[in-house]
């Protein structure tokens, strides 16, 4: 790992995902990145592409130890993405509002602060039509802030719409909940200087990816159970026929010579006879990782399960 590579970032604390997301990759970090190929250490692979960006685990690891020059994140949930850009154009002005934010949020008993959770839940679910996601505005700053609020104090942290796009989440029992840690957040916003941040498709970064390019796909998972698919953080779905699709597009990068690493929820966990990944993926490398699920009500089914990553290089495994 190249060690020295954040001095020239001048970024003094290794960035963070400053959002808990569904499926985050934080507690897989040590196990997936004994599978990363060879050429990141090298020099030999100079850019970094992530369609479904979600928390940024990855991302921020990727980028802040290794030389990469060029980035490219991208996700379908446009408030996401805004958040993102937001952080990128005007961290200063998010973290002091996310300060007012916190202040007056702990400075109420529970009963207000229900209150004030719904009303900011209520005000973000009505502006979603009024803001211009294309272009920056102050607007920005104050939606974005709104998405870390109800990030940081729904029911287990997650993101979850309905059908009309509207976010959903109950409020959560946190005692002291931290809304963003400004110098995480200022690590962030000096990441995102040379990243390149699109919402749409996880198509959309083909033209971007060439042969030096490091592509890792997480897409929403296929669901492991009929009632574990609390789905989706945006309004669309991600169903088997995208799953297809998403493999198309896998082996059509694949020609193109980037490396590629994809994860995937592992079908096996509720059904041993369930090999659609090894159906879809024959072609390359599948392995397994062992994981916690966070994001269950009932902690007793908060078991370790199964999930998979597949890739389309070779890797040299050192045992840990």
């Amino acid at each position: 790992m190249v060690s020295s590579h954040h001095q020239l970032l001048s970024v003094s604390v290794a960035p963070k995902p400053f959002l808990k997301w569904a499926g985050g990759k934080t507690q897989l970090i040590k196990q997936i990145t004994k599978f990363l190929p060879q050429a990141l250490n090298n020099g030999s692979i100079t850019k970094y592409v992530e369609p479904f960006i979600g928390g940024g685990a990855l991302f921020f690891l990727f980028a802040y130890n290794y030389p990469i020059k060029e980035i490219f994140i991208s996700d379908v949930n446009a408030d996401l993405v805004l958040t993102y850009k937001t952080i990128q154009r005007n961290v200063d002005g998010l973290i002091e509002l996310l300060s007012n934010i916190e202040k007056k949020y702990l400075s109420l008993n529970l009963n207000h602060r229900a209150e004030y959770f719904y009303k900011v839940r209520s005000q973000f679910n009505s502006q979603k039509d009024r803001i211009d996601l294309l272009k920056y505005n102050s607007g920005w700053v104050e939606r974005s802030a709104q998405l870390i609020f109800l990030n940081k104090t729904c029911f287990n942290g997650l993101f979850r719409v309905n059908s009309k796009g509207e976010f959903n989440v109950p409020i959560g029992k946190y005692k002291k909940p931290s809304l963003g840690n400004p110098e995480n957040l200022r690590s962030v916003a000096k990441i995102l200087q040379r990243t390149e941040i699109i919402q749409g498709d996880f198509s959309k970064c083909e033209s971007f990816i060439d042969s030096n390019t490091f592509v890792y796909f997480d897409p929403p998972y296929r669901p492991i159970s009929n009632t574990s698919n609390f789905t989706s953080y945006s309004h669309q779905t991600f169903d088997d026929s995208e799953q297809l699709r998403l493999r198309d597009f896998f082996k059509k990068l694949d020609k193109k010579g980037a490396f590629l690493l994809l994860s995937n929820s592992d079908p096996k966990n509720q059904n041993p006879e369930d090999d659609f990944f090894e159906k879809l993926y024959a072609d390359y490398r599948i392995e397994r990782l062992k994981a916690t699920r966070h994001i269950n009500s009932n902690s007793l089914k908060r078991n370790s399960i199964n999930e998979l990553l597949i890739m389309n290089y070779e890797i040299e495994v050192h045992p840990s």
